[in-house]
């Protein structure tokens, strides 16, 4: 009897010894996340419409910023009033303001660093026609990718499915997406749910995820209002290559185009219109061009603030010499880490 209550004393306490350890380890790990200038209110999705094979935000925040916890990342994206792509910018041509505070940049960079990106392909009945020069917009992009670049593939139709794990072959993404046949309704938003879920296995600090669509959604199990959440909170950013019809057939497509800019504006991506299949190809150039020679800007919030609120991130660029208006596309801002 002596020995099972000094065995059970023991075992006691390395347990709570292991539990201190684990609550130290989540309390040491903040979240940087994307948001609006004015977003809705944070909210968990439910856990109980999780997707097959997912984890819920719930129990696994994603997390973009795991080394410097008070270090704010901010991709950011510069066009001129063509929407002609503005390189060669130098750090002392960016002003960051976070509230009315003016921050300072304690990173900047332009090179081309390796990205973990995402391909979510409508695969629905209303991608009819237009899946051949989808499937080759994707691999175009994907062939002008550097060896450390990587990437996997959900297609969505009734539901989201993924059919490409994480790889580096492009291959492989090219064999998986010919075998794609339109067919069922779409499920947009549960993909990109499913889509930022699995980036939580990215092994690049640059994450992105494409959806290639005509933003059809009228199929999903989680309402638009789940999804923004997630979005909010991923650090991911989100890019479309919208594929639209000049005189949709229904309320899904022609709510589309909306539906694709505001899941991509939020997270500091954006959206390539497609009104022409005969473009898409450009539209595939250009977003690799596009991914290629974004500015990366850090600082460290002054005043710091782990109150676990959105805080809102502006990006002014001035415009060098005899240029034209320039538009900036960054996210707008992140939720401080509530420790």
């Amino acid at each position: 009897m002596g020995t099972a209550l000094r065995d059970h004393f023991q075992w006691g306490t390395m347990y709570r010894r292991l539990l201190c350890a684990a609550l130290f380890v989540q309390i040491s790990v903040s979240v940087c996340a994307a948001q609006l200038d004015d977003p809705s209110p944070h909210i968990t999705p439910r856990t109980q419409r999780a997707l097959p094979g997912e984890m819920s935000p719930s129990s696994e925040k994603s997390s973009s910023l795991k080394v410097d916890v008070d270090l704010v990342l901010v991709p950011v994206t510069v066009t001129d009033r063509k929407d002609h792509l503005v390189l060669g910018l130098e750090k002392d041509s960016f002003t960051v303001f976070e509230g009315a505070n003016q921050q300072v940049i304690r990173h900047f960079s332009s090179e081309d660093a390796p990205i973990s990106l995402g391909i979510l392909f409508d695969t629905s009945s209303s991608m009819y026609g237009k899946m051949d020069r989808s499937r080759e917009a994707v691999i175009q992009l994907l062939r002008s990718s550097n060896p450390s670049d990587e990437f996997f593939l959900i297609g969505f139709a009734d539901r989201p499915e993924s059919l490409v794990d994480f790889t580096s072959s492009v291959e492989a993404i090219q064999d998986r997406i010919s075998r794609a046949v339109p067919d069922g309704l779409t499920s947009l938003l549960d993909a990109v749910y499913l889509g930022l879920d699995k980036m939580k296995d990215a092994h690049n600090k640059r994450k992105a995820l494409l959806i290639v669509s005509d933003g059809g959604e009228d199929h999903s199990r989680y309402t638009t209002k789940d999804v923004w959440s997630v979005v909010l909170e991923a650090g991911v950013q989100v890019y479309a290559m919208g594929i639209f019809d000049e005189a949709p057939r229904t309320k899904a497509e022609r709510m589309g185009p909306d539906l694709l800019g505001a899941l991509t504006n939020v997270s500091g991506g954006r959206t390539f219109p497609i009104h022409s299949l005969k473009k898409i190809g450009d539209a595939a150039n250009q977003l690799a061009i596009e991914m290629r020679n974004e500015y990366l800007i850090g600082y460290r919030p002054n005043p710091v603030a782990h109150d676990g609120r959105w805080h809102r991130v502006a990006i002014r660029v001035a415009p060098p010499h005899n240029s034209n208006h320039l538009h900036v596309y960054a996210k707008a801002g992140y939720y401080a880490p509530a420790q």
